[in-house]
């Protein structure tokens, strides 16, 4: 069914027509539409700042009507949604990237918080628990109702926030990004969950920008681009063709995942040894365990692993001993010992730490390009009397800006209102201007699309070439496959296989993870660095 087709179906229960809505010098969505069939997943796809969250915005009142163009069709009538309350009470429900759980809080208190379960203002506990142990059990949990949300997973809080939609009667689940921060195993559970919500006759929207989970669940792909709808593919007729829906996104043939690289790979440059830490919350065992690790210059190297392995708390520990307690080991550039002590001094080292949190550690959202760019290196755009030299400021945001290709309006914009893949090249070029002989990228490409990814893995390579050594940091196993050189796993703070990337597969990462937990985990092997 391609975009434009204005004949409804009996089974449509949402239509959204002509939808527009502006910004202040922005068109963000030029006559969209989307029409959803009851009791169905449906995906909805695009780049960063194609339109999608702004969208689903406009379907759940969060722009109320008024504040855009176009009809709202839900079972045949036209909605006036006024705010998210409006939208609510019709059943539309939308669980955002960002998760609206109170930490401090109890499970219970989280799902019923301004719906709670009270006569005459007084809150019926029983009722309350009660309820909540039949919701959790409808998402698969079996945590005790007055468990305390924040120390539960972010798997877990994703589920919560389905149970807390459950109890709202939802009719249509909105989902934005729901796997982007979970590891394989809560991925495919969430997914799981919505294959069994959409049996129960409840519909879904799904955001997403991992298109093999779209290709498992998806009944129907909408794709958007530039804010206009490109077409709308049933996955029904046939299976889901990637390579259509990246065309429909990025509007170019991408026939390549991952840029062509013929390394230049050099003499050793960064050098990790007998690295161990303990947790902070957690004294009196080791919780990284005796890691080594080589990077030569030239080279981009993974480090492979699940949720929990270690992997950000070694990246940290390294610079400037930002997470752990007890942290003993060495580090080495080129053979020289490294004072890595604070992150001041890891920085003077040559070290630069990209964080997995770009919105929360890595930019002040608020704050413009200007602003954020030389954060790391604030000496480069000062006076010798501290003094920041706002024309120096520009040049060099202007300077990183036309590098990097960051789209923006200006370096005055703030980073809030980049898209993920730019603010992830504002994060990128704060640390590049520390001019870093060591990058260590922690899921550089998380929440962003198929074409911004690209770019980052092209800036990678570019990276490398300049001898600089690289390390990466990922949770998708065919990126690392498709960016590096070479492979450390590591399970449970160590590093437990040591391979070539061209000897390296998906199949052999796992086993090696298996192997290691099977075993304890007590030693490495592979090819030696």
């Amino acid at each position: 069914m391609q975009a434009g087709d204005d004949a409804r179906t009996d089974d449509t229960l949402l239509e959204m027509r002509g939808i527009r809505k502006t910004f202040p010098g922005v068109v963000a969505l030029d006559r969209v539409d989307l029409r959803v069939r009851a009791g169905s997943i449906h995906a909805l796809v695009g780049e960063n700042g194609a339109g999608k969250s702004t969208l689903m915005k406009v379907l759940s009142g969060v722009y109320p009507h008024g504040d855009h163009e176009g009809d709202i069709v839900l079972d045949g009538q036209v909605q006036h949604f006024g705010g998210i309350h409006d939208s609510e009470r019709a059943g539309i429900i939308i669980i955002h990237q960002e998760l609206a759980l109170v930490p401090m809080l109890s499970i219970a208190e989280n799902i019923f918080l301004g719906n709670e379960q009270a006569s005459a203002g007084v809150i019926d506990w029983i009722a309350t628990y009660r309820q909540t142990q039949e919701l959790l059990a409808k998402v698969g949990l079996a945590e005790r109702p007055d468990a305390l949300v924040g120390p539960l997973g972010v798997g877990k809080q994703q589920l919560i926030e389905i149970a807390k939609a459950l109890s709202k009667r939802v009719r249509l689940l909105i989902l934005d990004e729901p796997t982007a921060s979970l590891n394989e195993n809560d991925s495919q559970a969430l997914l799981d969950l919505l294959l069994e919500l959409r049996a129960q006759g409840i519909t879904c929207i799904l955001i997403s920008h991992k298109l093999n989970e779209i290709a498992r669940v998806a009944d129907a792909v909408t794709v958007l681009r530039d804010g206009r709808t490109v077409e709308t593919i049933d996955c029904r007729a046939a299976p889901v063709d990637e390579d259509r829906i990246i065309r429909g996104m990025v509007g170019r043939a991408l026939t390549d995942r991952y840029p062509p690289r013929t390394p230049a790979i050099g003499e050793l440059g960064f050098e990790v040894r007998g690295w161990s830490a303990e947790h902070p919350e957690r004294p009196g065992r080791p919780f990284l365990d005796g890691l080594a690790l080589k990077v030569r210059r030239g080279e981009v190297v993974g480090i492979a692993g699940l949720m929990g392995a270690g992997r950000t708390e070694f990246a940290m520990s390294v610079f400037g001993r930002s997470w752990g307690r007890a942290i003993r080991g060495e580090a080495l550039l080129d053979g020289r010992p490294l004072d890595v002590g604070t992150v001041d001094r890891a920085i003077a080292a040559g070290l630069a730490y990209v964080t997995e949190d770009r919105k929360g550690a890595g930019l002040v959202l608020e704050e413009s390009i200007r602003f954020n760019t030389p954060l790391a290196h604030m000496a480069g755009v000062s006076s010798r009397t501290g003094v920041i030299d706002r024309g120096r400021e520009h040049a060099v945001a202007e300077r990183y800006r036309q590098a990097l290709r960051i789209r923006c309006s200006g370096v005055e914009q703030k980073t809030v209102n980049l898209s993920g893949g730019n603010q992830q090249k504002v994060v990128i070029a704060k640390w590049l201007f520390t001019d870093p002989q060591v990058l260590i990228l922690d899921e550089p490409t998380r929440g962003i699309d198929v074409g911004a990814k690209y770019e980052i893995y092209t800036l990678i390579a570019e990276l490398a070439a300049q001898g600089r050594c690289v390390v990466v940091i990922s949770s998708e196993m065919p990126e690392l496959l498709g960016i590096t050189d070479r492979l450390y796993v590591m399970n449970e703070g160590r590093f437990v296989a040591e391979m070539p990337t061209a000897e390296a597969t998906q199949e052999r990462i796992m086993a090696a993870i298996l192997r290691a937990q099977a075993r304890g985990a007590h030693h490495t092997e592979g090819v030696p660095a």
